[in-house]
């Protein structure tokens, strides 16, 4: 069972770092659009279209990647305070009434929503028309792996108030950790204390009191 489950919080990673290349497709476009319609004086109107669309993918499609990564807004001042089982009972109950009936409905009519865009081959309302009913099949692709993700979670519910304790989840970039850092550096606050006198004197004298 926990293969499995790491197995899906691999694809949600995976598919969370692929769509984070649109970040660099979307820095282009933009900077481009800019130069051409502030420089060269020829704006595009596709272009803001075309942004539009990859950045709605890569919200839609970051959100199974980010609720295998345990990264969904959540009220940590209190929950942090519970053990597991309580945390475990609180999310299984959120997961219950609100996520999967939510989730459900999302990928149910979203992909009806991209079938109807399909059959009329619906394009964008612009003098450069785009099809657009290929970025209407990102809404049930997104909704079927987040409603996936969300089962793999639930399953580490009921895990954890099994056991007590939490399963293992695939771990990924994080926050940086000053503490962690120093150790893998091997630096120590009593060298830091130490820069700072050298540091010190020179920002003294940068102010203009020597």
């Amino acid at each position: 069972m926990q293969k499995l489950l790491l197995a899906v919080d691999r694809l949600s990673t995976w598919l969370g770092q692929l769509f984070a290349w649109f970040i660099v497709v979307l820095t282009f476009l933009i900077t481009y659009e800019v130069f051409s319609r502030y420089v060269l004086n020829n704006p595009h109107d596709w272009n803001l279209n075309v942004q539009i669309m990859l950045y709605g993918t890569l919200f839609m499609m970051a959100g199974a990647y980010t609720l295998s990564k345990n990264g969904h807004v959540r009220g940590d001042v209190l929950y942090g305070f519970f053990r597991p089982r309580t945390q475990a009972t609180i999310d299984l109950i959120l997961y219950v009434i609100f996520f999967l009936p939510g989730i459900v409905a999302l990928t149910y009519a979203g992909w009806g929503y991209a079938n109807e865009a399909l059959a009329i081959r619906e394009q964008t309302f612009s003098a450069t028309a785009l099809p657009l009913y290929p970025f209407k099949f990102v809404i049930p692709v997104a909704g079927g792996m987040l409603l996936l993700q969300g089962i793999v979670e639930i399953v580490r519910c009921i895990t954890c108030l099994r056991d007590g304790e939490w399963p293992s989840r695939e771990h990924d970039v994080e926050e940086v950790d000053v503490d962690k850092l120093k150790e893998m550096v091997h630096v120590k606050d009593e060298d830091i204390a130490a820069l700072d006198k050298y540091v010190a004197p020179a920002n003294y004298v940068q102010g203009g009191k020597s």
